[in-house]
């Protein structure tokens, strides 16, 4: 299955239902914050084995408690519906263990 690039609409719309995602340089971006690096580094581990099965990677940074998420698609040089899978599976991921932080 052909994967395509979002429209601006599209990706508008879909932001609706991912309130704690925003775009930021062309991708969407989220930061999770977690009790301690322990946590986060679970919830890295766990979104890892969902990256590796759908074949898309997330762009990320962990300091200590923090995860900042960058995701976009390379093959179509933009936000696909792959970003946004990822994304919703990445908040069932961090689940109640998570303290949301404003995104800068």
């Amino acid at each position: 299955m052909a994967i395509g690039k979002l429209t601006e609409e599209e990706i508008r719309r879909r932001l609706k239902d991912l309130p704690s995602w925003k775009r930021r340089d062309g991708k969407l971006y989220r930061e999770f914050r977690f009790g301690d690096f322990v946590e986060a580094f679970g919830f890295m581990s766990r979104v890892a084995l969902v990256a590796e099965k759908m074949d898309h990677h997330p762009e990320w940074l962990n300091v200590y408690n923090r995860v900042e998420v960058s995701l976009a698609t390379h093959d179509v040089d933009g936000i696909s519906e792959k970003d946004f899978t990822l994304a919703q599976a990445m908040d069932r991921r961090a689940g109640e263990r998570l303290n949301s932080a404003p995104s800068p």
